[in-house]
């Protein structure tokens, strides 16, 4: 598929870097990603994954959009209070790329439809703020073997891992590094505990880059290592994060087999 002459210059900034090229830009067309999440972090995804090309992008969210949103999610606007998120979002990225495919799921990521839905895309990202879909979102890549870009907002701390636990070496999941949601008495969201706006486009957009990288199999990714942000120190963290051999998911034994404990929570 050769680029066309507005491809050309659209993406003629990512052309000229050696890492990525024509080859690497027409890749980044035919790519297929999933963001699970139109809020925080899943705007700043939407938006720059939009921006650089690619192909098909769907977005997954079965709220409405609050005024309360606005201080950080940027793929929406007074206007769209009350419409669904997808729908402003997918109007935002095309606003930026009018050739970028949205896909609109306006419906909640559950144990029966997230096998159906990952099925049709490279890679998935993780943009929520809920505990069980996380873990959800985890196991049904894995067992999909598909790489889940993750990324966590709360107060002024960010952090972005990737899991790809079906690859060989050290690559854990996300229960690896946390084998069971926090009790619900102890585990807060943003609307809980608050979170700085900008915050959610510094991790979104470094889940941007990490997908990009992915999709192009270039630099180092995050697989194995967690990349902590401190806005108040403004610091940056990076630790290891090895494979857990007593993971009930991809350890040496593992207990969970399919998604079926899933599709008994409520």
């Amino acid at each position: 598929m050769a680029l066309s002459d507005d491809q050309l210059d659209r993406y003629a900034r990512h052309i000229i870097l050696r890492e990525i090229g024509g080859a690497g830009q027409q890749k980044l067309l035919r790519s297929k990603v999933l963001i699970v999440g139109a809020g925080g972090l899943g705007s700043p995804m939407l938006l720059y994954l939009a921006a650089a090309g690619v192909g098909t992008i769907g977005i997954i969210d079965d709220d409405v959009v609050d005024l309360s949103n606005l201080q950080r999610q940027i793929a929406h606007g007074t206007a769209d209070i009350g419409n669904p998120k997808v729908r402003s979002a997918a109007e935002a990225a095309v606003a930026i790329n009018p050739d970028a495919q949205i896909i609109q799921y306006h419906e909640r990521m559950t144990a029966e439809n997230v096998a159906e839905i990952i099925a049709d895309y490279d890679l998935v990202t993780d943009g929520t703020d809920n505990f069980e879909i996380r873990f959800l979102l985890n196991d049904a890549c894995y067992f999909a073997r598909k790489t889940l870009v993750s990324g966590a907002i709360l107060q002024f701390d960010g952090q972005i891992t990737t899991f790809k636990p079906y690859e060989e070496g050290a690559n854990p999941c996300y229960r690896c590094l946390f084998p069971a949601p926090p009790p619900p008495d102890v585990a807060q969201t943003c609307g809980e505990a608050g979170v700085l706006g900008a915050l959610a486009g510094v991790v979104g957009t470094l889940q941007a880059v990490e997908v990009v990288k992915e999709l192009l199999g270039i630099g180092e990714g995050l697989s194995g290592h967690l990349l902590l942000y401190d806005a108040l120190a403004a610091e940056f963290r990076k630790i290891k994060t090895p494979r857990n051999p007593v993971c009930p998911l991809c350890g040496e034994n593992p207990t969970i087999t399919d998604l079926s404990a899933h599709r008994h929570m409520k």
